[in-house]
């Protein structure tokens, strides 16, 4: 019998968000693929907890650091301890957001800076840290948004930020490929979390061609496929995970 050996043994893995959602989807994958994985969460520590002790279970390694990742303090203090406690880190997952529904005309100034400060500057300042000290041939995944693609009311200030992100994205990507390191983005469609509005959910199933809505395991993939060394040609993408929505 021939054994293959996981393709991500060796390497070190941060997730940002990585406690609930797509981002615990994509830390469970990486870490099933061999990667020991930093889940960053800033409230919830306990759904961290469950994460950890989940890869664990499962003959993995993981750990859990909180961070408030729109604060630059935090963001570096992450990175810092992610790297004293795993070693020098091989993948960056931005996946950390947070979404407000209104129409532009009642969007508050806090509202605004709350949804800038995490999805963009945060995202911004991650993608810094990343670029700085990830080793060389490393992954940079940002998670945006299928609906940078589509026509949505009352979601403006959401898709101002994610659509923001994934111009980052394709600038990083010239500045970092003398290293071997790739950056890109997943777009997922309607996705089965919290940020999925009830209204939305009929609509959302009978939009895919597969006649379902995503679960956050199929955004996981997308971004495992490209944290892995099959990627290695893949950069400055924006990769559409929606299930044919868009």
């Amino acid at each position: 019998m021939i054994r293959v050996a996981s393709p991500l043994t060796g390497k070190n893995a941060l997730v940002t968000g990585g406690s609930k959602g797509i981002g615990r989807a994509a830390a469970e994958r990486l870490a099933a693929d061999g990667a020991s994985v930093a889940i960053n969460y800033n409230v919830d520590e306990g759904a961290a907890a469950e994460v950890v002790a989940g890869i664990s279970e499962r003959g993995g390694q993981a750990i859990a650091i909180r961070a408030d990742v729109s604060r630059l303090a935090e963001i570096g203090s992450l990175f810092d301890a992610a790297e004293e406690r795993l070693g020098p880190l091989d993948i960056v997952v931005a996946n950390a957001a947070t979404f407000v529904m209104k129409p532009v005309t009642e969007l508050t100034e806090e509202e605004f800076d709350r949804v800038f400060d995490l999805n963009t500057k945060g995202v911004f300042f991650i993608l810094q840290q990343a670029a700085r000290k990830l080793r060389d041939g490393g992954r940079i995944i940002v998670t945006s948004t299928g609906g940078t693609r589509m026509l949505f009311r009352d979601n403006a200030v959401y898709l101002g930020s994610k659509g923001a992100v994934e111009q980052f994205v394709r600038g990083l990507a010239q500045e970092v490929a003398g290293r071997g390191i790739t950056v890109n983005a997943v777009l997922p469609g309607f996705t089965d979390t919290g940020m999925l509005p009830e209204r939305d959910r009929a609509m959302a199933e009978a939009s895919s061609p597969f006649q379902r809505i995503g679960q956050p395991e199929d955004v996981g993939d997308a971004i495992a496929l490209l944290a892995g060394p099959s990627a290695r040609w893949v950069t400055g993408q924006l990769l559409g995970a929606g299930g044919g929505v868009f």
